[in-house]
């Protein structure tokens, strides 16, 4: 897909999740979104164009960094429950508790109780989830083999991505069929008609990105809401002796 096209399908999505999002602060809904998927999926990338044009006070976008001691020795859905929707937001988990069914599964971080335990707990803690009135959906971004080293090898050479790179994510390369088992299981094991997950294809990324936005738009049962749009009103007269300039020290220098 041409950057021109995409662009112009993206902008009509986000005229949508902006009628979205006015929906969502007048009926005070809630809406939990999650983004799993293999490393170089697209799950940021995505995540980002959603929220290009809303609020961040409705959208809010939760990407946890590593546990701390303090957090290791809570309950382990504890940390995610805290960032939960109140009325009027959407919050969007890039990853989730199902780091526990991934990374921590495959790199051993966690042991094979908990791993059972979570997998045998997580149906019924999402059955309470929807059951308590919030939209919960799950999304996995999925990426070819080849195409995964492709992106790694793009996250080497461009320097504004190096960012990106870490130990962990690329031994996701090396251990490919792990994580290919790793998550069949999980999706097999958490894939129920009250919160199913949704595949989404990603090696072609625009597409993947206006495909996943328009799925979920089609999910969440908003409607429009009509916004009174206030008017600019006309500005006052400038006061007598009153300058136009602002009487800083410093001005940003003009090197553009």
């Amino acid at each position: 897909m041409k950057r021109k096209d995409f662009e112009n399908e993206l902008r009509k999505l986000q005229v949508k999740l902006v009628r979205l999002q006015t929906w969502v602060k007048a009926t005070g809904a809630r809406v939990i979104v999650v983004f799993e998927g293999r490393d170089t999926a697209g799950k940021g990338g995505v995540i980002s164009r959603i929220t290009q044009r809303v609020s961040p006070r409705v959208f809010r976008h939760i990407a946890l960094p590593a546990p701390t001691e303090r957090e290791k020795s809570q309950l382990y859905i504890q940390r995610y429950i805290a960032h939960f929707p109140a009325a009027g937001e959407i919050v969007l988990f890039d990853r989730s508790w199902y780091n526990r069914a991934g990374v921590e599964r495959v790199m051993g971080f966690c042991t094979d109780d908990e791993y059972e335990r979570f997998m045998r707990l997580v149906p019924p803690f999402e059955q309470e989830i929807v059951d308590n009135g919030i939209i919960l959906l799950k999304y996995f971004l999925d990426v070819s083999q080849d195409e995964q080293r492709r992106r790694f090898a793009d996250r080497i050479e461009d320097p504004v991505k190096h960012w990106k790179l870490s130990p962990m994510d690329t031994e996701s390369v090396r251990r490919w069929w792990d994580y290919t088992l790793a998550y069949q299981e999980m999706l097999h094991g958490t894939d129920t008609p009250q919160a199913p997950w949704t595949i989404v294809p990603s090696d072609d990324k625009r597409r993947a990105r206006l495909n996943l936005i328009a799925h979920m738009l089609g999910t969440i049962p908003y409607e429009k809401v009509k916004v009174d749009l206030p008017k600019v009103p006309k500005a006052e007269p400038r006061p007598k002796g009153a300058d136009d300039g602002l009487p800083a020290r410093h001005v940003v220098p003009a090197r553009y």
